[in-house]
């Protein structure tokens, strides 16, 4: 397909973004063009359009940033086997080399040689996107379009929260942005016996109560790990799911852990932090999983899985739909974090 289509670029090393008329991708012979119906904004998409010291590390410009999306196909390349135009898709967004040591020992979740959407490559803020047959993933046309768009970052949630058992555990959720907020809802119909969410927005924390949570603490107000002591009796707790990234709650997050507890670390901090490695790792026994992206593709079936039951309403935790014209003002609502996720229309 030829054309000009809208697109969000980081055009210079710099706070913000840009849109612009660019050239519609061209497909290669494995590859499918994404007619993008719906796309989300996570705290990645944040990272970048801040331009903060992680983006500026990892990031080359210019580039369509956006990840998390939904679309039709629209063309297929002439050695696609398993689509055609007019499949309803989403997308794993880490593209694995299939070579490297990880890829061939089903690891590919941390391929060496990865590249992702949005950040490495050209993403789905854009009104199409080009991403390899291998990545697509076949979606029901009756789920909702902004549904369809938060299956990669539900993924996440199902990764960070399954990495070990949490049925009659108690467990602490540390940032209840949607991710984590996802999270709660997995602990609650997994039959966690207490759940802690710990979030200094009002908002979000009235969201985690609907999700599920039995107790939610704002850190700005009271001391979460004095709280989570005095609930467990001075155990602590037996997982922590650490969504923020902020140093803070990292080192919270490890105190209010029991000895022998797990440790899923989902949160990206913009800066190297410091952790008292000996007493809150070291000498607890902590198993500590870092989670990146999701199990390809264990975590995509899983996730389809729980859509199918109906076992969790994901769109409890979609406060804004917006016009993809209104990414500033969608970024903007995300500063203040009086949201859970947003999701833009295309």
């Amino acid at each position: 397909m030829q054309g000009k289509m809208k697109a969000a670029l980081k055009v210079e090393a710099a706070p913000g973004a840009k849109f612009a008329l660019v050239d519609i991708p061209r497909i290669g012979s494995r590859d499918v063009l994404v007619q993008v119906k719906a796309a989300s904004i996570c705290g990645t998409d944040m990272h970048i359009y801040e331009w903060d010291a992680w983006a500026q590390s990892r990031m080359t410009v210019p580039r369509i940033f956006g990840h998390e999306f939904a679309g039709e196909i629209v063309e297929v390349g002439n050695e696609v086997t398993s689509l055609v135009p007019g499949d309803f898709v989403a997308a794993e967004t880490h593209i694995t080399c299939g070579q490297c040591y990880q890829c061939r020992t089903g690891q590919a979740n941390v391929c060496r040689n990865v590249q992702i959407l949005g950040v490495d490559r050209d993403g789905a803020f854009a009104e199409y996107i080009a991403i390899p047959e291998n990545v697509a993933w076949k979606t029901g046309k009756e789920i909702d379009h902004t549904v369809a768009s938060i299956q990669e970052p539900f993924g996440n949630a199902v990764h960070a929260t399954f990495a070990g058992d949490i049925t009659n555990k108690t467990v602490a959720v540390f940032g209840c942005g949607p991710i984590g907020l996802w999270a709660v809802g997995l602990c609650r119909v997994s039959g966690s016996s207490t759940i802690f969410a710990i979030e200094p927005n009002h908002k979000r924390l009235e969201i985690a109560t609907a999700m599920g949570a039995n107790h939610v603490l704002n850190p700005r107000e009271v001391d979460p790990v004095q709280q989570i002591l005095a609930i467990t009796d001075g155990l602590g707790v037996d997982v922590v799911l650490e969504m923020s990234g902020n140093a803070q709650a990292m080192r919270q997050g490890f105190k209010a852990l029991r000895n022998g507890g797990r440790v899923s670390l989902l949160g990206i901090p913009s800066r190297v932090i410091e952790l008292d490695l000996a007493n809150d790792i070291i000498f607890k026994g902590a198993t500590i999983f870092g989670i990146s992206g999701r199990l390809i593709f264990d975590t995509w079936y899983r996730t389809r899985r729980i859509l199918e039951a109906g076992q969790l309403d994901l769109k409890q935790v979609i406060t804004h739909t917006l016009p993809f014209d209104q990414l500033h003002e969608a970024m903007e609502i995300m500063k203040t974090g009086d949201c859970g996720k947003i999701v833009m229309t295309m």
